[in-house]
């Protein structure tokens, strides 16, 4: 099967790009990479009319150090990520998991911002950047907000994007010296989505102990239980009553999936 008809444009700027999302004569979408939306069209689960690539819009292919956060604009491809040719606040945490997504052609040409936006649970940024306590920066005809991850990924290819927005930026904080971090996912084999994610961070500096859950069927779950990562512990019985609200709930062959990937991911912030 192959897409529907449809127009395309690309604009400049960001003020240019709202303006033909927000047209409503027409169904207008956003695209950058296409990596998700590319078999969407083709399987015609979204018919836009006109899709507006925003690859070519400057301020959203930088990178940029702003104060105590990097600051990548939403169509940095993860390969320029896993490169690592910029000033990286996160002290290797982003070149690392960027490497581990997909394959690399599918790197060349994934945004970061799009993984965020099509809000994947398994997608290793949607997990990554709640660990790190990052912000999306989203632009609208009413102008710009900034929301926390956590409140933007709503559950499973859900978002607090609303019509007509499309994000610009992501701040992610940065790192001290002292940050320990620890990922881990499970993949049937290279380059598959994972079935169960855990990511650690521990940044004694800035007084964060955070763990997250995520693949689990909805929006990263977020643990913020100094307990469950000294020492290397992950007790079975703890992640099971943090997932018995999810659709995982009762599913013990599930729940011990992700107790381990969380497991193994506490072992490297804290071996």
């Amino acid at each position: 099967m192959k897409a529907i008809d449809f127009d395309y444009a690309r604009p400049a700027t960001v003020e240019e790009a709202l303006d033909l999302l927000d047209r409503d004569d027409i169904g207008a979408r956003p695209v950058a990479g296409a990596q998700s939306l590319g078999p969407m069209l083709n399987l015609r689960l979204a018919q836009p009319d006109l899709l507006v690539d925003i690859t070519g819009i400057a301020e959203l292919c930088a990178i940029r150090v702003d104060r105590d956060a990097v600051a990548i604009g939403a169509c940095v491809t993860h390969a320029t990520l896993e490169d690592g040719r910029y000033d990286d606040a996160t002290r290797g945490v982003l070149p690392k998991v960027a490497g581990g997504i997909a394959y690399r052609a599918v790197r060349n040409r994934g945004t970061i911002g799009g993984s965020l936006a099509h809000a994947d649970p398994a997608a290793d940024w949607v997990a990554t950047l709640t660990a790190l306590g990052a912000e999306v920066v989203v632009a609208g005809r009413g102008g710009r907000r900034t929301v926390p991850v956590t409140d933007f990924v709503l559950g499973v290819f859900e978002t607090d994007l609303q019509p007509g927005e499309i994000v610009v930026e992501i701040r992610v904080p940065a790192l001290s010296e002292r940050a320990r971090w620890g990922y881990y996912k499970f993949c049937r084999k290279a380059g598959e989505f994972s079935h169960a994610t855990g990511a650690v961070l521990v940044d004694p500096a800035r007084g964060v102990r955070r763990a997250v859950i995520a693949a689990a069927s909805g929006r990263p779950i977020v643990i913020e239980d100094p307990e469950l990562i000294q020492g290397g512990g992950c007790r079975p019985e703890r992640v099971a009553e943090i997932l018995a609200d999810t659709p995982l709930a009762g599913n013990a062959f599930e729940i011990n999936t992700h107790t381990v990937a969380l497991k193994r991911a506490i072992a490297q912030v804290t071996g």
